[in-house]
């Protein structure tokens, strides 16, 4: 007869700070633009020009967050980890001029008006929108200003998980 020791599994294991940097690398830049399409698609906020300057570091963000799953090496992946945190920052520091703007301590580089269009029917109808006015904002913070707070510090979280994994 053979005696066999049943024991009960134990934690599952943590993951590392580099697999919490890639994942929040993913996740917080989905996250941020899914809410900015949805605010556009699902809630009838129309997006400003500096609005959409917002959004392409994110996208990119995702891009690069995404490759990170998929280097070969934990070299390529802190790589590309930490250039997602970049793009994250890059959106963030556009959320901070942008709420600067809002706020008129700054002024806005362009005319900030419509969204893109086709025909004059189609410019007619679209609203306009300017940069410098706030059309919704949470616990007094524009959606420019809480992109520019959890982008930032996202972004920081990132890049330290990434940095303190290489020890």
């Amino acid at each position: 007869m053979v005696n066999v020791a049943i024991q009960p599994p134990g934690p599952a294991p943590a993951l590392s700070r580099l697999a919490v940097a890639r994942w929040l690398a993913l996740l917080v830049p989905a996250s941020l633009l899914g809410g900015a399409l949805g605010s556009q698609y699902l809630g009838g906020l129309y997006p400003c020009e500096m609005c959409y300057w917002q959004r392409w570091p994110h996208g990119a963000a995702i891009i690069l967050a995404a490759l990170a799953f998929f280097a070969d090496t934990s070299s390529r992946s802190r790589t590309l980890t930490l250039l997602a945190a970049a793009a994250i920052a890059v959106s963030g520091a556009i959320g901070v001029y942008h709420a600067l703007v809002e706020l008129g301590i700054l002024e806005g580089l362009t005319t900030c008006t419509t969204t893109g269009s086709g025909s004059l029917a189609d410019i007619l109808s679209t609203p306009l929108i300017r940069c410098d006015q706030v059309q919704f904002a949470f616990l007094g913070i524009s959606m420019a200003g809480w992109n520019a707070i959890i982008s930032l510090g996202s972004a920081i979280v990132i890049s330290w998980l990434v940095w303190s994994s290489r020890r």
